[in-house]
């Protein structure tokens, strides 16, 4: 079985977001691979180990994401493809374009990918893809099936399940929950280093760079304010409810 991952680089979810001049600082950072598209390389790992087959990871952005291929690798993936191109624009329809001329000339079976990614959480690449490549999918999967050309997926529906069964080839994108992602071993790390990883350009894959254009733009981006420090409301409960509903009112504009 010829399973694809879609894998993007993110910052380490840990790591403090400076902004200078509307833009993220990115010196000194740490970046890791979405944690969504963690569970989404485990679940591909596990049905190749169980099925048969290859496991390739593919991402679009700059050179350093191929740490985050690299990661993937180690986990258990059998080879990477990084699409490195400066005509691509940061627009998750221009990314899922280049994903999709990509594809369009390799064999696959199974796509999966993280639900969302957390820097942008806008959960667009994977959808726009399926739509692209003309396949069906199911978002935000909690368990997922694969017997012969078919596949159960159960997804999370806003505190409830669904389960759909859909044909083959087929795209899915991963749930906190689906599984518990492996840590690269010693040994997978250093294997890691002897797997092919390709990098590519736009005219690799065959896509011209006129329609690498954005759908959409970025007006502006800051932090949240800062926490102010908590009040303690003095008085009887009638003067406490009193103070809170104007503060709610008058400070914190909540009502």
């Amino acid at each position: 079985m010829e399973i694809i991952v879609l894998v993007k680089q993110t910052f380490d979810t840990e790591e403090k977001i400076h902004l200078q001049n509307g833009a993220i600082v990115e010196d000194g950072i740490k970046f890791v691979i979405n944690p969504y598209d963690e569970y989404a390389v485990e679940q591909a790992i596990q049905i190749r180990d169980e099925m048969g087959g290859k496991v390739t990871v593919v991402s679009v952005g700059p050179e350093r994401a191929a740490e985050a291929l690299r990661t993937a690798l180690a986990m258990g993936a059998d080879e990477a493809v990084l699409i490195n191109d400066d005509r691509i624009p940061v627009d998750e329809s221009a990314i899922s374009k280049a994903i999709a001329a990509y594809l369009n000339n390799q064999p696959y079976d199974l796509i999966l990918g993280g639900n969302y990614s957390i820097d942008n959480g806008a959960g667009q690449v994977a959808v726009r893809l399926a739509r692209l490549l003309d396949i069906p999918h199911v978002s935000s999967i909690t368990k997922l099936e694969v017997n012969g050309n078919q596949a159960l997926a159960q997804r999370d529906a806003e505190g409830d399940v669904e389960t759909l069964e859909v044909a083959l080839p087929a795209l899915f994108t991963a749930q906190q929950g689906l599984n518990e992602p492996r840590y690269p071993s010693l040994q997978g790390i250093m294997k890691a280093k002897k797997k092919p990883l390709h990098h590519m350009n736009l005219d690799d894959i065959g896509i011209a760079a006129s329609d690498m254009f954005a759908t959409t733009s970025r007006i502006a981006i800051s932090l949240p304010p800062e926490r102010m420090a908590g009040k303690v409301l003095a008085g009887d409960m009638n003067a406490q409810v009193t103070e809170l509903i104007s503060l709610l009112r008058n400070e914190a504009k909540a009502i």
